[in-house]
Parts: structure tokens; sequence; C-alpha cells
């Protein structure tokens, strides 16, 4: 049993936005010190199989946070030192605001997944870039994940964008346009193709770059594509697939399941893996694969679908901050296994191009 084993019962005796605070507060107290030596010698796994080159930076393992995780860029360095390749910090709105209602953050530890509606609750583009300029950067990339303010309408949803980016573009490794969140009212109406044109294309006059949209897991197919020919049509370098799900899998145990909200975890693994391969076969750009990712296994089955790089959040919940070494060695076993160089021969090796 390890220490956070030993943690895990009286952090989840604690409401999850409390414990979240708590453990990154923690993590932030840490940041910068001589400790995150020992962080760096017990969690980073060095091997250069598990490097990527990707976005013009290289990963030296592809494992990532996601979005959500470190809302306000306030850990990434310490999150480096946990054995992460990468964070993706935000999502970041071009004004600070609260988020929705409390309670907002669900545990669902039957079914190894969380239901959140926190609503983009952030401290605004101004303070957020601020940070990211001013504090020492990371030894990994970081990107930064960028949605609508609340108060700003729809049909001014490209220039809302636009100034977000505009205050991070200096700091950020790479930058994702999220218009598939389901906790903002309508954002989810900027997934079609106007719309998407508009923001996007805003946003590459503005210099943005690289630029990468989120998908969501409830769009129907038909919806996939016209994104996606968006993407082709633009030139965008990449891809995000997924956020989290509104949908409801008959098979969740836990009673929370009835909170509005995004699913994330194990039960939307299985989807968020087939949209990374519906995605490999339209678009040849990199893909972050995300959705259900707790182990070498399910990041190894992303990898082998198309996606370059993967992300995780509600694993670091349950699984606690060795997940990334744990899937990081674990992929060197499966690379093994499966007579790979490295990390990059796997993108892809499951796409099937005779059966479409």
């Amino acid at each position: 049993m390890n220490v956070y084993d030993l943690c895990k019962p009286a952090l989840f005796a604690l409401p999850p936005e409390t414990a979240h605070h708590a453990g990154t507060r923690a993590l932030r107290t840490v940041q910068d010190t001589p400790l995150t030596g020992v962080l760096n010698r017990r969690y980073r796994v060095d091997n250069d199989r598990l490097t990527t080159e990707t976005f013009g930076h290289q990963f030296p393992n592809p494992v990532g946070v996601a979005a959500g995780f470190d809302k306000n860029a306030k850990i990434p360095r310490v999150l480096g030192s946990l054995g992460f390749g990468h964070v993706e910090v935000g999502g970041v709105t071009a004004e600070a605001q609260p988020g929705n209602p409390q309670p907002r953050l669900f545990r669902l530890p039957e079914d190894n997944a969380l239901i959140n509606r926190l609503g983009f609750n952030n401290e605004g583009a101004d303070t957020v870039g601020a940070r990211l300029d001013n504090e020492p950067d990371p030894d990994i990339p970081v990107g930064v994940n960028i949605g609508k303010s609340k108060s700003t309408p729809l049909e001014e949803a490209a220039a809302d964008y636009q100034y977000t980016y505009e205050q991070v573009a200096d700091a950020g490794d790479y930058f994702v346009v999220n218009v598939s969140s389901p906790n903002t009212p309508g954002l989810r109406s900027l997934q079609n193709r106007e719309a998407l044109e508009e923001i996007l294309g805003q946003l590459q006059s503005a210099g943005a770059g690289p630029l990468l949209v989120k998908l969501s897991p409830d769009l129907q197919r038909p919806a996939i594509e016209d994104a996606l020919q968006v993407v082709t049509e633009l030139g965008l370098d990449g891809v995000v697939a997924s956020n989290t799900t509104t949908a409801r899998p008959g098979d969740l145990e836990n009673p929370q399941q009835a909170e509005r909200g995004g699913l994330s975890g194990a039960p939307i693994e299985g989807t968020a893996t087939g949209l990374t391969e519906f995605v490999a076969r339209r678009v040849d750009v990199p893909i972050i694969g995300v959705g259900g990712v707790a182990d070498a296994e399910g990041a190894y089955a992303k990898i082998r679908a198309g996606a370059d790089l993967v992300q995780l959040y509600t694993a670091f919940i349950y699984e606690g901050p060795g997940v990334a070494r744990q899937i990081n060695r674990g992929l060197i076993d499966l690379l093994d296994r499966d007579g790979f160089d490295s990390i990059t021969d796997a993108v892809g090796a499951d796409l099937d191009w005779t059966n479409p």
C-alpha cells in the first residue's frame, strides 16, 4: 500500500472539490522546492522510447494531464515532476468567473467515474496569462485550453476566444479551442461548421498555433465529419478526442449518476477510444486521446487507435500521483511485447485501412 492509498479514505471523506483544492494546494507548496527532486526520482520514467515530437515540441512521454485539473496554471511544473509528459491548463476564459453553484463535482467510485458541472470556473485570461508569463517555464510542454466566457453572447464568441488567446499566447506550447464542454449554456452549438470556421479562422488570423479543437463524444458522426472538414480546410494542427459526455450508460451503479454534468472516467473509455479511431481515419493531424485512461492498456489502446498523446484526469483522483509512472512503465512493457522500437511506431497500429 502506498502513501496515497493511506490518504485516500480521508480525502474521499471530503467533498470532491474540497479534496481537489487540498491536493493542488499541497502540490503548489512542493513546487519549486528541493522536494521536487525526490518526486522526479520517484515518479519520472526516463526512456527515449516514450519520447515523441508533436506540435513542434518534444514530449518526454505521451501521458498528460487533461484540462480541468490545473485550471489556473498553478502547478504545471510539479505535475511534470510526477512523471507527466505534458499538462493542458484551463479551461481559461476571457473573464474571471466563479462557475456553476456548488456542489458541482461528484464521485462515482463504484464506476471509477466523475461527474462535473463546474462551468469554466477560473481566474480569467489576464491573471492566468500573467502567471504563465511570470513563473518559471515547466520542462514539459504546456497546452492552454480556451473556453468561452459565460456572459459572452454566442455571436461574439470568436472575439472572446481571441482575447483569451492573446493573453496566454506567449507561454502556451499549443492551444485547444473548447467548444464541447456540456457545462456552459449554448457552448456546444459552436461545434457547427459555420461557428467553428469563424472562431478558428479568427484565431488563426491572430497568429494562434499550434491550434487544436476539442470535440464532444455526444456529436453525431455526420456532425463530427463536418467539424473534421473544417480542421482539414483550415489546416488546424490537431484534434482532442474527446470531452466529457452527458450520456449515462445503463450499467452505472452509483446513484449520483442522476446528477447533471459531464461524465468522465471508465464508463466513457470505449466511446473515447472509438472516437479517436474515427478521427484518425479522417484527418492527418496529431490526436490527443482523452477519456477513461487509467492504465497502460487503456493508454496503449488509444495510441494504437491513432492518438499521438493521451491525457487523464479522473484516474488521477482514483489512482493518485503515481498514475503516470504506472502507465509509462506499462507502455514500455507493451512496446516490448509487440516489438515496437518506440511509442511513435505504435501510433495507429490498429487502424485497418482495408475496412474504413
